[in-house]
C-alpha cells in the first residue's frame, strides 16, 4: 500500500530561536501527520557577510554563528543529512532551553557542540570543522538551496512543503498535538495556491520554548 507523505525540507540555523520553535513545531507534526522531513543547514553568518550597517553586537554574534553552522555541514557530508535532526535537537536543546544562545566570540560554541555530538554518537573529529574552511563550499551550498527557493530578503527557518518554500512560519510558542497538525494543514494548504506570497504582522512577543 502506498501512501503520500508530504515532504518538507527544513533549512535551519541553531543560534536562532524563533527557528527552534518553529523546527520543534514540525517535530511535533511528525506525530501526527504523514510528513517526511529532510534537514538542511543555512547560515545567518552567510546572509550577514558584508552588511557593515549592522550593530558591532550583532556581528559578533554573526562571527561566533559560523562554527555550529559548519560543523552541521561537515555532519552532513561525512556522516549524511539523517544525522542533522538528533544533533539540531541536541545542540538547540541546548542552546535554547538551557539558555547558552547568543554567544559573542568565535570559540563561544566549542563546548555546546564538543558535547552534543558526544552526545548523539557522532565522531568528535567533526569539531575540526569549526574554526576551519573546509567545508564552507558546501555550507554556502546548502544556504543558497534556501534563498533560491525562497528569495533573499528572509532569514531562517525556511521551511519548503512540497514543491512552494516560505520563511517561516515565525511562532513565539510551540504548537502541541493535533493543534500542530492544524496549523500545519493550513500551511499545506497556502503552499498549494500558486499565488499566494506572504501573511505577516507586528511580533508583540518573544519566544518561549516550554
Amino acid at each position: 500500500m502506498t501512501t503520500n507523505r508530504e515532504s518538507v525540507t527544513f533549512w535551519f540555523d541553531v543560534s536562532c530561536p524563533f527557528c527552534w520553535i518553529t523546527s520543534r513545531w514540525i517535530k511535533e507534526v511528525e506525530q501526527v501527520r504523514d510528513i517526511e522531513v529532510k534537514w538542511q543547514p543555512m547560515s545567518l553568518s552567510v546572509l550577514n557577510e558584508g552588511r557593515d550597517e549592522l550593530p558591532e553586537d550583532y556581528k559578533q554574534k554573526m562571527t561566533a554563528n559560523w562554527a555550529p553552522a559548519r560543523v552541521f555541514t561537515a555532519v552532513a557530508v561525512e556522516d549524511g543529512e539523517d544525522k542533522l535532526d538528533a544533533l539540531y535537537t541536541e545542540m538547540g536543546t541546548r542552546i535554547h532551553d538551557g539558555g547558552q544562545g547568543g554567544k559573542d566570540t568565535p570559540e563561544g560554541y566549542d563546548e555546546i557542540i564538543r558535547e552534543s555530538l558526544a552526545a548523539v554518537g557522532l565522531p568528535a573529529e567533526r569539531f575540526d570543522a569549526a574554526h576551519a574552511e573546509t567545508y564552507d563550499a558546501k555550507l554556502r551550498e546548502y544556504h543558497s538551496g534556501a534563498m533560491d527557493s525562497v528569495g533573499n530578503e528572509v532569514g531562517t527557518p525556511v521551511v519548503k512543503l512540497g514543491d512552494t518554500a516560505f520563511f517561516g512560519p515565525v511562532l513565539t510558542r510551540i504548537p502541541r498535538g493535533e493543534e500542530a497538525g492544524r496549523i500545519f494543514d493550513g500551511a499545506v494548504a497556502l503552499a498549494g495556491y500558486p499565488h499566494f506570497f506572504e501573511l505577516k504582522r507586528s511580533r508583540t512577543e518573544n519566544p518561549e520554548f516550554d
